[in-house]
């Protein structure tokens, strides 16, 4: 059970996911938040992990700590991914247990189920088949992470948890075209053509300067304002169906799962995996999400599709009839997410406005 006066140490405080859990978890009256940013704790680093747990009074932890992106990111840099999430997940959980904390919550991703799962994915879908080859090292260090989890409860009796959330998005998500996941890109590529489109060089130097570059179709498009359709260019048919949650159900579920006794959990998860997983339980095309976005955003060209980049698995739709059956369900609706999402990413140019 998670109390109000335990000491929690939220790894990976300032992603998207930390961010989001570190902000409820004070919402709710935990004072005793233990945080770390990755210049005072590498979390790749053994030796200094398992010095933090000798040093700090830790009762809980909730492991949010990942490298993330799309894929273009987990295509470019395979060692990366691999290298890094299993190296904070060892460390962070081996140190976990040197220290004696009986509990900690492991955060994944639905990209451990295979390739070919049956939709919707149940938990028990787990290596069941091949992986999608295009985000396989990022999948394998997370399956890697959950089985750490097991074989910890298994071999010294601990209460590690683990949630398996569905495609995130909202408010500290990576808006830099390089690496952001499609929600995140497609709010971005849809704003910048709206600017080029109306010849704001101004907000796109400042968006520059917040998020990273900008492709070079926007600053083409730019250059040629009132010549022509604009037009987006995205990736793939659009035709693969994706599953959206808000990155403040996730974390209000991960609450929940963590005040859940030790026999509420163990009876819904069962004896073949420890996982739970997180969503909506509903999905829409990537091209349905593209148009909804486009009209949110209020940007009035083309979209052009790739087809000669990857669309990744066909579907990818959780089941979440167990945590359903624990009482657990998302609030937050993809309209009204998205509308808000968005505010946030215009509000940060705004403030480096203001900062002028």
């Amino acid at each position: 059970m998670l109390s109000p006066t335990d000491h929690i140490f939220v790894a990976g405080h300032r992603g998207m996911v930390g961010s989001a859990i570190a902000r409820l978890l004070r919402a709710n009256g935990y004072e005793h938040i233990h945080t770390r940013t990755r210049a005072e704790l590498d979390l790749t680093d053994q030796a200094g992990v398992h010095r933090f747990f000798q040093e700090q009074p830790i009762d809980q932890v909730i492991l949010a700590a990942a490298k993330v992106g799309g894929i273009h990111a987990n295509n470019t840099y395979p060692a990366d991914f691999i290298y890094q999430n299993l190296m904070i997940e060892a460390n962070v959980i081996h140190g976990a247990f040197r220290a004696g904390v009986r509990r900690l919550l492991f955060l994944g991703s639905s990209c451990i189920y295979p390739r070919q799962a049956p939709q919707p994915m149940r938990e028990e879908h787990l290596l069941g088949g091949p992986l999608e080859p295009t985000n396989e090292p990022y999948a394998v260090a997370k399956i890697a992470g959950i089985k750490l989890c097991e074989s910890y409860n298994r071999q010294y009796g601990t209460h590690y948890r683990a949630v398996m959330p569905t495609n995130l998005y909202g408010p500290n998500d990576n808006f830099n075209l390089e690496s952001s996941h499609v929600l995140p890109a497609l709010i971005r590529k849809f704003h910048l053509a709206k600017l080029a489109e109306q010849g704001d060089r101004k907000e796109l130097e400042r968006d520059e300067a917040v998020f990273g570059p900008i492709p070079e179709e926007v600053r083409i498009q730019l250059a040629g304002v009132g010549q022509g359709v604009s037009r987006v260019r995205l990736w793939g048919t659009g035709a693969q169906r994706r599953e959206f949650l808000h990155v403040d159900d996730l974390a209000d579920a991960s609450l929940f799962v963590l005040r859940l006794d030790d026999e509420a959990y163990a009876a819904c998860t069962g004896s073949r995996c420890l996982h739970l997983n997180v969503g909506t339980g509903e999905d829409l095309t990537v091209r349905e999400l593209a148009e909804a976005v486009r009209a949110l955003v209020g940007f009035r060209g083309d979209i052009d599709w790739d087809l000669e980049k990857p669309d990744g698995p066909p579907r990818k739709l959780l089941d979440v009839s167990r945590l359903n059956s624990l009482g657990w369900r998302s609030r937050i609706g993809l309209e009204e997410g998205i509308a808000a999402t968005y505010r946030w990413y215009q509000a940060q140019s705004e403030a480096l406005k203001g900062g002028k």
